[in-house]
């Protein structure tokens, strides 16, 4: 596997010994190259979807939206799906409804989808995770919480502040001014908003993990496993941005591969996610959707790159 120093020196440009300067490899060929070193190397296709939320200003089209459905159908035109597909994550997570769609719309396509994690796949990324047969993960990949956000706030605090409000109410009704200034703040009918809204990824993320990942399982260990995962995924784990690794993961019963069992697959995986954050390094990209034939999907704060 090349260094992050080697990955850099291959975008760099060179002098050679006439004194001529030769070009280094550019950001969209020394993407798919790796992306294409991978496909050969598992004899499957390859779709990376990657977000760069984690750079300081990129804010437009970081999460998963349906925006994206775009990228994924030029990612899958002419593509042999017999092949089956690897799907790379990197996102922070997003809409859940707009992950609903990419899911079918793969599942149209793909009867076997494994999931690598090279590093992060946080909320609605995690039930994406939860639609593959397989998730591969390193050492120190993680997963999120999939309790869903509204306006940054993680809705089971709000509907524990709901609770709260009623448990009070019957016990003093003098508080009732005070939580009139706390609740007033929502509008109406919000309460049934977010409580759809927990019902939704809980009750997607639940019939993915039995459609997909327990699918060779009977009905009754199937539904068994999904529940119990997504008790721990969909709970109010205190902070939406906790980090379920590897061993929690395998631990909550998720089939879960381990990307340091295979050195070339390892490899393989690292030299693409590399290459993609050096891509976020060095551009202004907010989202990429490639596969390994070259058909390239790339926004770009305000701009779509195709």
């Amino acid at each position: 596997m090349p260094t992050w120093g080697e990955l850099l020196n291959e975008i760099k440009p060179k002098t050679g010994s006439d004194g001529k300067v030769i070009p280094g490899t550019d950001l969209n060929r020394l993407r798919n190259k790796y992306l294409v070193n991978l496909s050969e190397l598992t004899g499957r296709n390859v779709i990376a979807y990657y977000s760069g939320w984690l750079k300081p200003g990129r804010k437009h089209n970081v999460d998963i939206n349906d925006s994206d459905i775009t990228g994924f159908m030029n990612a899958l035109k002419g593509m042999d799906c017999s092949k089956g597909l690897d799907l790379i994550l990197h996102t922070p997570g997003g809409i859940p409804t707009a992950t609903e769609g990419i899911v079918r719309y793969l599942r149209t396509k793909f009867n076997d989808i494994r999931i690598i994690v090279p590093q992060m796949a946080m909320s609605a990324g995690t039930m994406l995770a939860c639609a593959g047969n397989s998730i591969v993960m390193g050492a120190h990949s993680c997963l999120g919480p999939v309790d869903p956000q509204i306006n940054g706030i993680p809705a089971y605090n709000i509907d524990e502040q709901f609770k709260q409000a009623k448990e009070e109410l019957e016990k003093n009704p003098a508080s009732k001014e005070y939580w009139r200034i706390q609740l007033e703040k929502y509008p109406p009918a919000f309460l049934n908003l977010l409580v759809d809204a927990i019902q939704l990824s809980g009750s997607l993320t639940t019939q993915w993990l039995k459609q997909y990942m327990f699918s060779n399982f009977t009905e009754e260990e199937a539904t068994k496993k999904a529940e119990n995962i997504v008790t721990r995924l969909n709970s109010n784990n205190k902070s939406h941005a906790k980090h379920f690794m590897r061993s929690d993961c395998e631990e909550m019963g998720l089939i879960v591969e381990s990307l340091e069992d295979n050195q070339e697959l390892q490899e393989a995986v690292l030299s693409v996610h590399h290459t993609f954050i050096i891509n976020f390094d060095l551009s202004n990209a907010t989202k990429i959707i490639e596969n390994q034939m070259g058909a390239c999907y790339i926004t770009q704060q305000n701009t779509v790159i195709k």
